[in-house]
């Protein structure tokens, strides 16, 4: 059996003094993963939790070998997340958003300017984000979230905000990342489509916790 792609134990998150999760143990194989829960479960703060974007109680490791408090850059190399609602600093263009990514990010840069340009981002990445329509913002998140080399991709709401031919083209680079290696885990309200996606298992965070079906 192969190790875990990703590894939680003991993650807990306070606000002050109330407990929003409280996961005493969570691994993940390789896979494709739909995270759901009913409104203000926890779904993005246990998103940005994993990504190493929030402080935490408890560990996190990604293959076995890369710990979130040991290894702090190396990991948010192995792990991409895309916010359901993105806000970049207004006087940034999307080139420099691309730019940060590739430096920050590693990774060959080739995949992605082609994904740009199918997504059709290269329409507005020269324009400042305060131009930028929800869609668009939506569409650069997205992008951003297969630079360099992620063991893992965290998507928040990704099916949202984006057109339908958007939409498939998402489901065909979610379908070939997969299949070199890369896992997702996306939070959706509305169920992943058994014809586009072939889902490992489903996580559902309740009570501050979440069970693996």
């Amino acid at each position: 059996m192969s190790d875990p792609v990703i590894s939680l134990h003991q993650v807990r998150k306070h606000y002050q003094d109330i407990s929003v999760l409280d996961i005493p143990q969570l691994e993940l194989n390789t896979g494709i993963y739909w995270l759901k829960g009913e409104n203000g479960a926890g779904k993005t703060t246990c998103m940005k939790v994993m990504a190493g974007l929030l402080p935490f109680q408890g560990d996190i490791t990604i293959n076995n070998t890369v710990n979130a408090r040991q290894h702090p850059v190396q990991f948010r190399r192995l792990i991409n997340y895309a916010e359901a609602e993105p806000l970049y600093p207004a006087f940034l263009t999307g080139r420099d958003l691309l730019q940060l990514y590739f430096r920050t990010k590693g990774g060959e840069r080739e995949p992605i300017l082609e994904l740009a340009s199918r997504m059709g981002v290269d329409n507005f990445v020269n324009n400042p984000v305060s131009s930028y329509s929800s869609g668009m913002l939506k569409k650069l998140s997205l992008l951003l979230a297969f630079a360099g080399n992620p063991a893992i991709i965290l998507l928040d709401e990704p099916l949202i905000t984006i057109d339908t031919r958007t939409l498939e083209i998402l489901y065909d680079v979610i379908r070939t990342w997969h299949q070199a290696g890369t896992s997702f885990l996306i939070t959706s309200h509305q169920p992943l489509d058994p014809n586009e996606l072939s889902v490992a298992g489903t996580l559902t965070i309740a009570n501050r916790n979440i069970t693996l079906n």
